[in-house]
This record gives C-alpha cells, structure tokens and sequence, in this order.
C-alpha cells in the first residue's frame, strides 16, 4: 500500500498542468506506472490516487449494495468527475478544468499527501481549511484515535 507524506506548493500552469514535486514522485510505487485517477474530495479539493490504489477504492465502492438508494447516491457522487491521468515527459498532470473549477483551483496550488492520496487544494481553501483548525486538537486525537484502537483490538 502507498504511504505519501508531505505539503507541496505548485504553480498551475495556463493549460492547467501542475508539475508531480520530484519529493512526491519518488514515493510513487511502481504499479501505478505513472498513472492516477483524480475526483471531488470531501470538503472543496480533489483528491488523487495512484492507479493501483484507485483500483482497490473503487473495488470497495463497487461492492457496495446498489438496491440501497444512499448507496447508489454514494456511488454516483464519488465517480462524478472521475478521470484518469498519466504524468508527461516532464512529470506534469493535466488537470480537467471542471474538476478546477469545482476546487475553485486557478493558480496556486498545495498537494498535500498522506496515506494513499494525494488531496489537490487551491492555496487560498487550504490555508482556510488550516485555520479553521479544532479548538482542542488534543481532545479530538483523543476521540478518534481511542475509537481506532479499540476496533484494532476487537
């Protein structure tokens, strides 16, 4: 499984193409061959998986039971958008403009990697995101973390 880590600014050129950081490059496995798949993320960025790891996620969603009208809704709105890209000679992505425009995406960018993702955010919605930090980040790691130990151990 792919582990990404790290907070990279970019610039997005007028075609819009960002440059893969050669730092987040080097943490790509070899299975995805250069290859992601990008689509709407939760809150207002996108969200990009190495092919491989795309793979498994839409396996997931896939089995998921489509007679379940919440299912279906799920399912219509994770795909939405949905598309392949590969990296150019010169490690650049083409990003769609509707997936720009929907991360309100025009210049500056920040991809911020983690697990097995990469979450594409326009600079201005990031740095919002990031001040709109928890008042108590303790007490949440707390809640969320105390809830996963305790489904590891069951």
């Amino acid at each position: 499984m792919t582990q990404f880590l790290g907070e990279f600014e970019c610039k997005l050129d007028p075609k819009g193409r960002v440059m893969l950081p050669a730092g987040l490059k080097k943490q790509l496995s070899p299975e995805a061959q250069d290859r992601f798949v990008i689509n709407r993320g939760f809150e207002k960025c996108l969200v990009m998986y190495p092919l491989n790891e795309w793979k498994i996620i839409s396996e997931e969603v896939n089995g998921l039971n489509l007679y379940s009208k919440k299912n279906r809704e799920f399912a219509r709105y994770f795909f939405r958008g949905a598309s392949e890209l590969s990296l150019d000679a010169t490690s650049r992505l083409l990003l769609p403009k509707s997936l720009l425009e929907y991360a309100s995406i025009e210049k500056d960018v920040v991809l911020f990697a983690y697990s097995n993702r990469i979450e594409v955010w326009s600079k201005a919605n990031y740095d919002t995101m990031l001040g709109d930090e928890p008042e108590d980040f303790a007490s949440l790691a707390e809640e969320v973390m105390a809830k996963n130990k305790s489904n590891a151990n069951d």
